[in-house]
């Protein structure tokens, strides 16, 4: 599976190869779920209780915090238009609530858009590899068959539970 692959090394050829799936582009899943869950929690609690002042500077680091967490896991490419689109706070100003409630959307926003993003390549890829399991079963020789794929709930496989002949148990014994 491409989320699980080997960041790649050779960065200055990129511009010639072909894009690059957006599964590959997430180098560290399982930080940006947590990360993105965290913000997301982060988000119900700033639209739920109003916050003072040292509330939404404490807020405000920790979503630069959060931002710079996620740059750790996603690649350059993400990494470019995640600053691109993320509202910048200035130093010297505590934000409004209003304004970490926009900031705060705005990541989660674009972290789902990420995240749909994984699943329809993640979907299509397992459509192409289907495909490519029905065109090597129509290509064998005289009608023979694949064996089943591997597990119960597949199409052609066993499934669990189920019983046999006489003799085997059955559900009335």
């Amino acid at each position: 599976m491409a989320v699980e692959g080997p960041p790649r090394s050779n960065r200055g050829d990129d511009e010639h190869d072909e894009p690059r799936s957006v599964t590959e582009l997430v180098e560290q899943p399982a930080k940006v779920m947590r990360v993105a869950n965290m913000i997301r929690n982060l988000l119900e609690e700033v639209k739920s209780a109003p916050l003072d002042e040292a509330s939404r500077q404490r807020l405000k680091a920790i979503h630069e915090a959060s931002i710079k967490e996620l740059e750790s896991g996603l690649a350059p490419e993400l990494v470019e238009e995640l600053e691109r689109l993320s509202l910048d706070f200035t130093d010297d100003s505590t934000p409004t609530d209003a304004e970490l409630r926009i900031a705060q959307a705005q990541l989660v926003g674009w972290l789902e858009g990420l995240f749909h993003g994984i699943q329809t390549a993640l979907f299509a890829q397992q459509m192409a590899a289907r495909q490519q399991l029905e065109q090597m079963r129509r290509a064998l020789p005289g009608g023979q068959q694949l064996p089943p794929e591997d597990g119960p709930g597949f199409p052609g496989a066993p499934q669990a539970g189920t019983t046999d002949g006489p003799g085997s148990g059955g559900m009335y014994l």
